[in-house]
Formats: structure tokens, sequence, C-alpha cells
């Protein structure tokens, strides 16, 4: 029988996992293939090399090895690739068959992990079948390209290796996963490289040492980064200015403690849904079972709930940025990207369901102001909940589709870029989640107003109408940011570490030519004090072409040298930093060259203020 031919990627890059199956157990007999499903950007394949021995050609005694049990390395992958192409001519046909589990045992008996995963689809019910293409035969549900043998040989490369426990538990047997990448020609395979590169110099973790804004330590714990003055400072002034927008529109900051009994997360749901993630704590006095912070929304609906409520006190708007904590899987910490205490700008609103709208709509105009601000481009998706899975989710479908209906008309009336997303909303409610594209085209959920029906009914919140009727009131979670620890993260690699003037931990140094005029050095950096302006002075123990190098590699805006023209004419010369080399062009325009000292203040000071964004 031949299966349904489908010219999707993902079928693809699936196909290919199967021919690199078929090329390690030619290369490493005995080799036990498991799974090898495509993923973004290519596929994979998790082999058991166990009971594996080397072939007499890939040998490098040039005879096989007897000895059970091989270790491959990335030096292999070349070796394996090579076969891949060999085999790639021969692929030219699947043919599916339904098999028994009986066909199954004899086929597979000698692999573990087909044996498992027949028994249990058999035990289900469900089909069990074999699809072979270029004489090689593999238990699978389907969903190949044909005919692979047509595909460019070049659009196709192995990349690394990792270790995977099978099927993902910690209890089970270590696996050797090879990845692959796959796309649908050799040009476009070349451009993800390419821009990959490009993301490895960009790497927020070598930036943030390069930068000397954070670091990670063994002997404080993993996912617990550490700030340095400057990392600090970086924090404080995106969050400054979080709030800024947000107070302009009414919001007010409040403050909560960083423990709590476990009965305010079980009131809320936050406990059967995320207990396994959740910092325990004993209190050695009460013997009380305490939880550190995952979320602040249970501590604000306390601070509302702590009098009564009338619709004319609406809507209340709290904000904090505080941290919260959360037990992640140490295998799953990266960097900022994932962390154990996240920092979160966040921010509660209680409505009447007539104020929803207006709410949104300042909270869409705060997201724009401040991603404008940044230099990122935003969109919107529209996060509801799974149809199919209703029972992940708390409330009423009643609540759950009014909710919807409500993000739906913001997002058409409010003109926004956005699409939907199924299976995208918290367990509490929709959201509109917004997107942004950094400088290598990588798209990130970052800002994300969330609309709740539920958890003020949870808490029992009231608030009394006109007509001295009590209602509940609607809650709307927002924060600007999200995690300031892996906004970071994406925005020190979408920068490349240059932030913005206003962003920057120190946004000019002055770099006198030797130490004759260090004093009309200290003269320029007092003046720029004088204007707000962080501002250092390099000394004279290297040499001007060391020191401006430097200055380079911070990535600080404004690179003052004097001299004695400089102190004569009571000017600096000038050199932005725009990945190292000032432009013709900008040059001409003035931005680099000699300026006085005085229109150069003003110059810098107009900059901050006005937020511009020029890198």
């Amino acid at each position: 029988m031949k299966p349904k031919e489908t010219e999707s990627l993902d079928a693809t890059r699936h196909s290919l996992a199967h021919l690199l199956a078929m090329a390690v157990r030619e290369l490493y007999p005995g080799a036990q293939n498991a799974i090898g499903p495509a993923v973004e950007n290519g596929f994979y394949q998790d082999f058991d090399f166990s009971n594996a021995h080397i072939t007499p050609l890939h040998s490098p005694l040039g005879r096989g090895e007897k000895a059970r049990g091989v270790q491959i390395s990335d030096a292999d992958l070349p070796a394996i690739e090579k076969k891949m192409r060999e085999l790639l001519p021969q692929w030219k046909e699947w043919t599916k068959k339904e098999v028994t589990l009986a066909q199954v045992k004899k086929e597979f008996a000698w692999n573990a992990y087909k044996m498992e995963l027949a028994k249990e689809f058999a035990k289900e019910r469900k089909t069990l079948t074999f699809y072979v293409c270029g004489g090689f035969v593999d238990l699978c549900k389907g969903g190949h390209t044909l005919p692979l043998a047509e595909i460019d040989p070049k659009s196709f490369k192995l990349d690394r290796l990792a270790g995977a426990y099978w099927r993902g538990d910690e209890k089970n047997k270590m696996l050797t996963r090879i990845y692959g990448l796959a796309f649908a020609t050799k040009k476009e395979l070349d451009k993800y490289l390419t821009m990959r590169e490009e993301a490895e110099r960009r790497d927020h973790r070598k930036l943030g040492q390069q930068l000397d804004l954070f670091t990670l330590s063994e002997q404080v714990g993993k996912g617990l980064p550490l700030f340095t003055p400057k990392g600090a400072l970086l924090r404080e002034l995106l969050n400054a200015y979080s709030q800024e927008l947000r107070e302009k529109k009414g919001w007010q900051k409040v403050w909560t403690p960083h423990i709590t009994k476990s009965e305010l997360y079980k009131t809320s749901g936050h406990w059967d849904k995320f207990g396994g993630e959740l910092f325990l704590v004993k209190s050695q006095e009460t013997k009380d079972e305490l939880v550190m912070k995952p979320m602040n929304c249970p501590h604000h609906q306390q601070i509302y709930a702590s009098r009564p409520r009338s619709y004319r006190d609406l809507p209340l708007k709290y904000m904090e940025t505080t941290t919260v904590y959360r037990d992640e899987k140490a295998g799953e910490l990266l960097g900022l990207s994932r962390v154990r205490c996240i920092t979160q700008d966040d921010s509660h609103t209680f409505c009447r369901p007539n104020q929803i709208e207006q709410i949104y709509q300042e909270l869409i105009d705060v997201t724009k102001t401040f991603y404008k601000s940044i230099g990122m481009q935003i969109r919107a998706r529209l996060s509801l909940r799974d149809q199919k899975r209703p029972d992940k989710y708390l409330g009423e479908p009643k609540l759950w589709e009014e909710a919807q209906r409500i993000l739906l008309k913001i997002a058409k009336e409010s003109g926004l870029d956005y699409f939907v997303a199924e299976g995208e909303a918290a367990f509490y409610g929709p959201k509109i989640d917004f997107m942004a594209v950094d400088a290598l085209g990588r798209e990130w959920q970052l800002a994300t107003p969330q609309l709740d029906f539920v958890q003020p009914k949870r808490f029992g919140l009231t608030y009394t109408d006109e007509t001295g009727k009590e209602q509940t009131p609607v809650m709307i979670h927002f924060a600007l940011m999200g995690s300031i620890e892996r906004f970071l993260s994406v925005y020190i690699e979408h920068t490349a570490g240059a932030f913005p003037l206003w962003l920057s931990p120190v946004q000019a140094t002055v770099i006198p030519i030797s130490d004759k005029f260090a004093s009309y050095g200290a003269k320029v950096k007092d003046a720029l004090v004088k204007e707000n302006i962080r501002v250092e002075m390099s000394d004279a123990n290297e040499t001007l072409g060391k020191r401006i190098r430097a200055a380079e590699l911070m990535k600080i805006p404004y690179i003052l040298v004097v001299g004695e023209k400089e102190e004569k004419n009571g000017t600096v010369n000038v050199r932005r930093y725009r990945g190292g080399q000032p432009s013709s062009a900008q040059a001409a325009a003035g931005e680099d060259g000699e300026i006085k000292l005085g229109q150069l203040t003003e110059k810098i000071r107009k900059e901050i203020t006005e937020k511009q964004y020029e890198i």
C-alpha cells in the first residue's frame, strides 16, 4: 500500500530522521533507534549504542570491533552524514503495512524501545504500522515525503549530539540524541547557519560577562543570577520606565511579602496546577507550611479584599515589581532565559465589565510606547483556550466565551496586528500576548495583558453597584516586560549589548590622548556629570588605540577623545559606537568629529530625554 504523499517540510524532516536511523544502524550494527520526530529547523533520532559495534569500514583499525558498546562524538557526525547521502538515492517510495504485535516482535525483538512502544500501542488498541523505504523497515505512524530521493542532498546536515532520557523520564536510560538540520533548499540551510552564528555572537550569557552585567555562581545555585552594578542599573532603568508609563495611566505601587501560607494558592487554583513548581518553607516556630510566592495576583487580591469596595472605587490599579520563585527543572535552566527567581514588573487591575476596553486600551498604549522606545517591533497573539481540552481551565464556559469575545473586539478596534492561537490561554482566562521580533527575526512573547473572570470569584471579591447590589469585579493581569531576567536575555541579544543611550550603564567615556590632558579630560567629565550623564574617564596607562578599542568592546555609546586641539578650542572629539566603526554619512551629518562641549552635553541630554533609539 502506498501511503499518502505530502510535500510539507515537516514530512521531509521526519523522513530524514528515518534515513539517519538507517545510516547509524549500518555503521554501528546493534545500535537501537528509539524515536525520531521532526522538530523546529530539522529533526532528531535517539539511539542506544550499548549493544553496538563498529563496522569494518568505519573502524579506525580497519576491522570490526567485537566489543559491545560504542560511544560516538561530534567528530563522528560527518561520516554518518556521508552515509545518509550515499543511501538517499535508494529512498524513492514508502510502503505502508499494517502489522500485528507478533509481527513487530519478529522484526524488532532486538530493539527494546520499539517493543515497548508496540506493546503500549497494542494495549491502547492502536493500529501498528511498518513503513519501508530503501530497504529500511521502521515502526511508525506515518507522515513522510515522497520521494525523499528527490530532495537536495545539500539541504540537510547533522548538527550535534545531546543526551536524552528515554521518553523524557530521568528514571529511564540516557540515550544519545543526534540532531539534524533540514530546510527546503541549501540556500535556506546556509541562511539559518549564518543566523545561528550571529545568534551565538549575540548570546546574552557571553555578552553578560563581557559587559560585566551579571554572573552565575555554583555556590549560590543554578538559576539564581547575580547582577553587578552595571547590570543592576540596567534593570532599574527599565523598571523605572515601565513604572513611569503605568503611573501616568493611574497605576499605584503596592508591596507584598515573598512568602505566604499555602492556602492562598489552593484558593487561587495555582496549587493544583503548579504545586510541583513551588518552593516550600517550614516555620520552625509555628510549624506553618509556607510557600515562596510564585506569582503576585493572589496577594493583590487580598489588598482589594481588605475593605468594602464601591463601583465608584473602580478601576483599582495596583502595580508591583517584585521577585517570585519557581522550582524549574535544573536541565531547563539557561542563563537569564530560564531562572528560579523571576522579577516581574507586575500589575493587576480590578474593574467593572464596562471598563475592560478602556483598561486594555491604556495597556496597549503603554506597551506600544515602551517597545518603540527600545527599538523592538511587536504584534499581538490572541491566546484563547483549547476547545478540545476544557479540563485545562478554570471557570464557566460562558465566561470564557464572553472574555474571548471582548479581547477579539479590542484587538480589531485597536488596529492591532494580531493572530489567534488556541490553547495558549492562561488557566484562568484568555490574554493578548505581545510578540516582539528581535534583530535576527526571532519572535518572543513578552508583554501580556490577561483577562480573568475566574480568580476574583474564587476569592469572593465584590463591589457594590449603583443599585446597592453586590457584583464580582473583573481582574486584568499585566506585565510589561514579563520577567525582567528573561526580557534582558532577549534584549541583550537583540541589541548585541549595544543599548540605546538612555539605557546604557555607561553613556560616555572620556579618553585623554596622554596624561598631559588629564585635567581637561576631568573638566569634560565633570560637565557631563553635572547633567546627570553617566560617564567614566580612562587613564593613559595604555595606548590611545587600546583605550578606544576597550571602550568599543564595552559598547559605550559616546567615546570622547581630548587632546591639545580640543583643550584649546573647548571641544571634544566624538566617536559614536556603531559596531565600532562610524560611517562616512554619520560623520558628514556631524554625528562624529569635533564638537563644542556645551553642544555635546545638550545633544546627549536631548537624546536621553527623548529616549531616542539609535544604535
